[in-house]
């Protein structure tokens, strides 16, 4: 396990930046919003057996860049990104990497696979543990609170649940479009270990995670800014979509080490 530093996460979102421009594709915020999560988790919690699932299937980029950082994909795999016949398009397949065990990116579905994950490690008396990183829009669909169900009825203990509380989705802020900003006052009768904290504090992501078992499901809400670290896209809805323009991408600040 390698501690996640502010000089690993630098150059993990330089990379996603890179990979993002070179390609020529958007979702760029929400990718940057988790970014740092997905570092805490790959590097600081998951062994061998464990599952992670990103039902935010559009934020696939940061989870490429995430792998790359642990060696798991190189350069030439990243800039396959959203090409043709690619094994990383921009949501995550199915079958084309170790670390991808469902295909996901229609929102509301990632949480019930890794519920029904958990449940079949627990039957089969394995202590793997499953993380799902889901976002805050996705808790909109019926599905998420279905799953979230059957997860506190099972008592998955193995399950943690992570919440990317951005509160922006692709046609405005989640309390516009559904009116249940913050979430987590929404999460609070369910039988969950539930933790609200800064999605982009390092130390306060690992100490959530690093909690012994509780006898029912964790669910982690992280606050978050979407396009966290470049400060023209910070907060900005309108980056769920834009790719970055050769003009702005030549005004980002860089260290060097980002291919």
């Amino acid at each position: 396990m390698t501690p996640v530093t502010p000089a690993l996460v630098e150059r993990a979102r330089q990379r996603l930046l890179r990979m993002h421009f070179d390609s020529g594709v958007g979702h760029i915020g929400g990718n940057l919003s988790c970014l740092d999560a997905l570092l805490v988790v790959f590097h600081e919690c998951l062994g061998e057996r464990d599952r992670f699932i990103l039902s935010k299937g559009h934020a696939a980029g940061a989870l490429y860049v995430t792998l790359w950082t642990l060696g798991r994909l190189d350069d030439a795999a990243l800039a396959t990104f959203h090409k043709d016949a690619t094994l990383l398009p921009g949501h995550p397949p199915c079958g084309g990497h170790a670390d991808i065990p469902f295909a996901t990116g229609s929102l509301g579905h990632g949480l019930s696979l890794a519920a029904g994950t958990a449940l079949g490690e627990h039957l089969q008396r394995r202590d793997t543990r499953v993380i799902c990183l889901t976002s805050d829009g996705e808790w909109q669909e019926g599905s998420t609170w279905e799953a979230l169900i059957f997860a506190c009825h099972h008592r998955l203990e193995q399950l943690t649940i992570l919440v990317d509380h951005n509160r922006l989705q692709g046609f405005g802020s989640t309390e516009e479009v559904a009116s249940m900003s913050p979430l987590w006052t929404r999460l609070q009768g369910f039988d969950v270990d539930l933790q609200v904290v800064d999605g982009h504090d390092a130390e306060a992501l690992r100490q959530a995670l690093a909690q012994p078992p509780a006898g029912r499901p964790r669910l982690v809400v992280m606050n978050t800014i979407k396009g966290h670290g470049v400060p023209f896209m910070e907060n900005r809805m309108e980056w769920h979509y834009l790719p970055l323009t050769p003009e702005l991408f030549a005004s980002l600040p860089t260290t060097g080490d980002a291919a």
